[in-house]
C-alpha cells in the first residue's frame, strides 16, 4: 500500500511560528505521524510571515503563480524548507506581507490573508502535481480550503479523491469579519443549509458544514461543543454532524518539555530525584523577591490574560485564603483590565508577584520551581499547561472542563492513589478558593504531595498515541 499523502494547513506551526496550542499541534503532530509504521507522506503549509523571513532558513522557491481576486490577480510564491524530516511550504504574497502579525486583530484583514493562503495551497499542490489523500485544515484560518474543496471536487479531477478533516482548536473563533474576503475570492455563502442563517458566510462554520470529518483536541471538548454552554450557538447544527465529530487529545513534545534536560532550569531533575527540585524553588523565590522559605507552598499561574482562561476568578479566590500560608507568582499578558487587576494584587500583597509579559524561559523556571499551577479556565479545548505542570512536578489545579478533566485525575475522586491534581466544577472564585484550601491541606503532608508529583510526572503525554488515533481517522476517511 502506498503511503497516504497528507497536507496540513495551519496559521501557525512550531518551531517556525507559535502563538498558542495550534502551533504546538501543527508543529509536533506531522513529525510524529511520519514516525509511525504506516509512514505517511506529511507536509505542512504556512503563510510566509515577515517574522519567518528573518529566521535564516534554507529555502527553495518551488512555484510562482496567480490567485484570482475581484480586485485583480494576486501573485503568489511558495518556498520550501525541511524541519525534522517534514517539508514546510511557505506561502507568500501581498495579503501575507501586509501585516507583521500572525493575527492582526482585524478579521477583515486576516480573512484576506488566510483566504489567499487557502486558495494558494490548493493551486500550489496542483502545480507540483502532488495529489493529497487528506487535506487536514486547522481552525477558521484554513477552513476556506475545506469549503472550496467541497465546491470544486465534483468537477475537478485533481482533487476528486481528496478527503478533508477540519480540526477545531477553539470553536467560538468562527472568523467573524472575514465574510467579505470569502466573497472576494469567489466563495459564496451557503444557502438552505443546516447552518443557522447568521453562520452561512463564516469561514469556520462553512468548514464545519463541508468537512468530511471534524475533530477537536480532546474528547471532553468534543462533547461540550454539542451543549448550549460551549456550542457557540452552533450546537443544534453540530448535533446533525455528531457522527462525524470526535475528540483526540493533544500530545506534548517530550523532547522540548523535559525537566531532566531543560536548559532554562538552574537544576535538572526527574521523578526519582525530586529533592533536586527544591533548589529551583529557592532560586525562583529569590528571583521573584518572595520570602525564601521553601516549605511555604508556591502557587503559580502562567496564562493569557483572558476571561476564557478564568483569570478573573483568581484574585478574589486568593483574597479568600489569606488566612493560609502561601506565596504566588502570576505570569502572562493580554486583556488590559485583567493585567491591571494582577498588577494591583502585586501592589497589595507582599506574597504575590505579577509579571505582565510573555517570557518563555521564566515560564519554564516557574514550572520547575512552583508547587501548584492554577488553570481556572471557563472552557479549555485541550490545554497544555496541565500536561507541562505534571511533567515538571508542578501539580495542576484546574476547572473540570474540556481537556482539563480528560487529563487531571482529582485527588478526592475515587482512589487518591491514582490522582494527579485537583479539579473544581463551578466557574466561580469560591469554588476555586475551596479547592485551593483542599490542595494546600494535601501539600502539608509531604508524603501525599510527593505521590501526586511522581504520578503526574509518569503520565505519558507523548504524541505517539494521539498520532496513532489521527492515523486511524485518516484511514477511515479513505475507506469511506
Amino acid at each position: 500500500m502506498t503511503s497516504l499523502k497528507i497536507i496540513f494547513l495551519a496559521a501557525e506551526a512550531a518551531p517556525l511560528v507559535k502563538i498558542g496550542g495550534l502551533g504546538d499541534v501543527a508543529g509536533s503532530l506531522p513529525k510524529q505521524l511520519k514516525s509511525l509504521p504506516e509512514s505517511p507522506d506529511v507536509r505542512v503549509a504556512l503563510p510566509f510571515y515577515p517574522s519567518i523571513k528573518n529566521a535564516g532558513l534554507d529555502l527553495t522557491l518551488v512555484a510562482s503563480f496567480e490567485i484570482a481576486h475581484t480586485h485583480g490577480p494576486l501573485i503568489c510564491e511558495v518556498f520550501v524548507t525541511e524541519i525534522q524530516g517534514v517539508p514546510f511550504y511557505l506561502v507568500d504574497g501581498p495579503p501575507v506581507a501586509e501585516t507583521n502579525a500572525v493575527y492582526s486583530g482585524d478579521n477583515a484583514l486576516d480573512g484576506t490573508k488566510f483566504c489567499f493562503f487557502s486558495f494558494a495551497v490548493m493551486e500550489f499542490l496542483r502545480s507540483i502535481k502532488w495529489k493529497p489523500d487528506i487535506l487536514h485544515a486547522h481552525d477558521w484560518h484554513a477552513a476556506p480550503a475545506v469549503y472550496n474543496l467541497r465546491l470544486i471536487k465534483n468537477s475537478d479531477d485533481f482533487f476528486k479523491n481528496t478527503k478533508s478533516l477540519l480540526t477545531v482548536h477553539n470553536l467560538p473563533y468562527l472568523g467573524h469579519g472575514a465574510e467579505g474576503a470569502l466573497q472576494a475570492f469567489g466563495l459564496p455563502r451557503a444557502h438552505m443549509s443546516a447552518l443557522p442563517d447568521w453562520a452561512e458566510h463564516l469561514p469556520l462554520a462553512l468548514g464545519l458544514l463541508t468537512a468530511d470529518k471534524i475533530n477537536t483536541v480532546s474528547p471532553g471538548y468534543a462533547a461540550e461543543m454539542l451543549t448550549t454552554e460551549f456550542g457557540a450557538h452552533l450546537e443544534e447544527f453540530l448535533s446533525t454532524r455528531k457522527g462525524d465529530l470526535l475528540g483526540i487529545l493533544n500530545g506534548l513534545d517530550l523532547d522540548s518539555w523535559d525537566p531532566g534536560t531543560d536548559t532554562s532550569l538552574p537544576v535538572n531533575y526527574s521523578s526519582d530525584t525530586l529533592e533536586k527540585r527544591m533548589e529551583n524553588k529557592r532560586l525562583l523565590l529569590e528571583e521573584m523577591g518572595l520570602t525564601p522559605k521553601a516549605d511555604i507552598p508556591l502557587l503559580a499561574m502562567i496564562n493569557r490574560m483572558d476571561y476564557q482562561k478564568g483569570v478573573d476568578l483568581v484574585p478574589p479566590a486568593l483574597e479568600m485564603i489569606t488566612d493560609l500560608e502561601w506565596q504566588a507568582v502570576i505570569l502572562g499578558t493580554g486583556d488590559k483590565d485583567l493585567e491591571e487587576t494582577a498588577r494591583q494584587l502585586d501592589l497589595d500583597h507582599s506574597r504575590i508577584r505579577s509579571v505582565l509579559k510573555f517570557d518563555g524561559a521564566l515560564a519554564r523556571r516557574i514550572y520547575g520551581g512552583s508547587d501548584l499551577i492554577l488553570i481556572p479556565s471557563r472552557y479549555e479545548p485541550c490545554g497544555l499547561t496541565q500536561m507541562i505542570g505534571m511533567r515538571y512536578g508542578c501539580v495542576p489545579l484546574g476547572r473540570a472542563t474540556g481537556g482539563l478533566k480528560d487529563t487531571i485525575v482529582d485527588y478526592h475522586l475515587g482512589n487518591p492513589k491514582n490522582s494527579t491534581g485537583f479539579l473544581f466544577e463551578e466557574a466561580s472564585s469560591s469554588a476555586l478558593a475551596n479547592t485551593l484550601r483542599r490542595s494546600l491541606e494535601v501539600y502539608n503532608d509531604r508524603r501525599r504531595w510527593r505521590g501526586l508529583q511522581r504520578r503526574g510526572m509518569k503520565v505519558d503525554f507523548s504524541w505517539e498515541y494521539s498520532a496513532s488515533q489521527y492515523m486511524k481517522l485518516y484511514e477511515k476517511l479513505i475507506e469511506a
